[in-house]
Formats: C-alpha cells, sequence, structure tokens
C-alpha cells in the first residue's frame, strides 16, 4: 500500500490516503459566516482524499478568536452549502471539523450571556487576543455546570445536524490541541469532583457522550475524532495520562466513527495501542514540527503505522499536493504572513505545477 492507493472509510471511497488536515485560516466575518472564496479554497484542493475544514465553533460560546466560522445560524450554514457544492463539484470529500475553544479565548469576544467556560477554573498560561485585536493575558475560565455541559453536548448535536444538511459529508470534532474536548481529558485541566472528573473514565465522559449524540444524529460514520495525546499547544504540557485516552478509545471504538485522527510527534507505545484498539479507519498527523517528507510520510503507510495521513502546512502552498507527490514536481514554498490575514490572497492563489 502507498499514499496514491485508495481507501474505503466507512460510507466513502477515498481517492488517496493524502487527507488535508485541519488548519484555522481566520477568514470568517465578525458573523462567523465564510466569503464566498474560501469554497474556491477548498475546492482547489479536492484530490485529497479528504478535506478537514478548520476549527469551526458549534454554539456563540465557543469561539475564541477572531475570524472563525460557526456552524450554528442559518447564514453560516448557507456559506457552508457554497463550500460543500463547489468541493464536489471538483470530485472531493470534506468533513467539517467542529471546534469549542474553552478556556482558550477572551471573553471579550463573546456576547452576553456568554462567557468563558472550561471544565474546571483554570487559567492558560500563554496570552490571547482580545475583541480589539490586543495581546493580554488568558483568563481564568468559569468551570461549567453540568447542565452547561448537556447543552455544550447538544450543540456539537445540532452543528453536525446543520453540517450535512448543508451538504457537507460529515463532521471532526477537536478534542485536541488544548481546547474544550482536551481540557476535559487532562488531569490539569480538569480537576472536577463530579462524574466528569477525577477518574480516566469520567475525564473521558464528555468527549464520549458529545461523539454519541454527533453518532445519534447524522450516523457515527459520517463523525470522526481528533485526539493529541501528549501534546503542548495551548499550555497542556504534561498534563495527559496514558489511561484515559485508552479508556476514551475503549469506549468510542464501538461507536462505530469513521475515523480516529491521533496527532503523533514521536512514536510512543500509547500510539501503537490506540492504533491496536481501534478498528476502524485510523488517520495520523506527525504535527507542527513533525515530518512532512513524502518519503516518511509513505512509510507510515507501507508500513501499516496508520491507514491516512493528515498534511497541513503543504496543502496551503500546493493546491494539487497528491498530484506532485505522486509526479515528483517541485513543492511551492507557503508564505505565513498570510496564514492568518483577511482577504483571498495567501489563500487561493497557489497555482498547480504546470
Amino acid at each position: 500500500m502507498t499514499l496514491f492507493d485508495p481507501w474505503t472509510m466507512g460510507r466513502y471511497t477515498l481517492k488517496n490516503r493524502v487527507v488535508m488536515a485541519p488548519m484555522t485560516r481566520m477568514r470568517a466575518d465578525a458573523e462567523g459566516v465564510l466569503p464566498d472564496y474560501v469554497a474556491e479554497y477548498y475546492a482547489q484542493r479536492a484530490g485529497s482524499a479528504l478535506i478537514i475544514t478548520e476549527g469551526t465553533q458549534p454554539s456563540v460560546g465557543g469561539r475564541g478568536y477572531h475570524g472563525t466560522p460557526g456552524m450554528h445560524t442559518d447564514a453560516q450554514q448557507a456559506a457552508w452549502k457554497v463550500v460543500a457544492d463547489k468541493v464536489h463539484e471538483r470530485g472531493g470529500r470534506i468533513f467539517c471539523q467542529l471546534m469549542h475553544t474553552g478556556r482558550i479565548g477572551h471573553s471579550s469576544l463573546l456576547p452576553a450571556p456568554w462567557d468563558l467556560v472550561a471544565p474546571s477554573a483554570i487559567a492558560a498560561d500563554l496570552t490571547v487576543t482580545d475583541a480589539d485585536h490586543n495581546e493580554v493575558p488568558a483568563q481564568t475560565p468559569r468551570a461549567m455546570t453540568i447542565p452547561e455541559i448537556k447543552a455544550i453536548v447538544e450543540a456539537h448535536a445540532d452543528a453536525a445536524q446543520r453540517a450535512v444538511d448543508a451538504g457537507l459529508d460529515g463532521v471532526e470534532l477537536h478534542a485536541s490541541n488544548g481546547y474544550l474536548g482536551h481540557q476535559f481529558l487532562s488531569y490539569g485541566t480538569n480537576v472536577r469532583e463530579d462524574e466528569y472528573g477525577g477518574s480516566p473514565e469520567n475525564r473521558a465522559r464528555f468527549v464520549v457522550e458529545t461523539l454519541t449524540a454527533m453518532a445519534d444524529r447524522i450516523g457515527a460514520d459520517r463523525v470522526g475524532v481528533r485526539l493529541s495525546p501528549g501534546g503542548s499547544f495551548n499550555d497542556m504540557r504534561g498534563m495527559d495520562d496514558d489511561e484515559t485516552y485508552i479508556e476514551l478509545v475503549n469506549q468510542l471504538d464501538g461507536l462505530g466513527l469513521a475515523y480516529l485522527h491521533v496527532l503523533r510527534r514521536r512514536s510512543t507505545p500509547l500510539h501503537l495501542e490506540l492504533h491496536r484498539l481501534w478498528s476502524s479507519t485510523f488517520m495520523l498527523n506527525t504535527g507542527y514540527h513533525g515530518t512532512s517528507e513524502f518519503q516518511d510520510l509513505n512509510a507510515l503507510i507501507t508500513e501499516g503505522a496508520c491507514d491516512l495521513i493528515s498534511v497541513g502546512r503543504l496543502f496551503i502552498s500546493n493546491p494539487d499536493l497528491v498530484n506532485r507527490w505522486q509526479h515528483g514536481l517541485e513543492l511551492a514554498e507557503w508564505d505565513e504572513d498570510t496564514f492568518f490575514t483577511a482577504g483571498a490572497r495567501g489563500l487561493t492563489d497557489y497555482a498547480p505545477a504546470t
């Protein structure tokens, strides 16, 4: 097997094994609505096996950054329909990543009565951007009540329904990189003493309940999840334990989800164990500082380390990345200054190879 072989993922036959990883691009307006040109950005990359979109808030209170899109209003859903239609016209598949940022954000970005919430009242040791675009110390979030947790679970299910109603092929729950799902999983950010904290089973409960609600709403084979065990992003260094992830994956495997998407900074016994425990599609991402060389990623497929590989920044500057790899064509360099700026520049103006 190689990166160029097809793969069956639930109800979908994917044309190769190279997935476009979710990447924040900050082009949405103040109402969380994507401009039309973003549809062309995604459609240009339809040669991938699957596109996973930028992180998209499932509710008003899930917003942590300027310019991130939502999936909780009719206008947002209509904009995503333009994206889905254009990707499908080019023969692609696309899942929407649902991202509630939890403690990573600023209360000034949230209209009343929403405020900054997390599993526990523990601030991240970093700076965040407020409504005036100032870099300020992260605030201490308010610990969520159980009714609020239940409401956020339901909001994810509602957003999943909107995504498939907009024509997207499915959704991915962002439970990694220090955002809300990861915050529940971590003993460093979750010190609750109720049924959502304390033991590995309890720390896994929010993610399990959210994915179950999404699967019940749209079908398990339209739902994936992204995890980053041991990841340090957003002040999460040294805050994970293997037992929680093993418990989580044991519970999730029986749901029949489309895939498990794991961020891997290095080969560890935990990653091997999660792969062993998982019976459907297993996807790896080598991370921001990991290798993106074709030979290395192809070896992960040929050696059976995973079924799919997700790739990030190379897809920004190489919309036809799979074709370039397949034919040994030179790769274009990305312009990091345009990763998070407004407008189509740095989004849709990277040309395919000639």
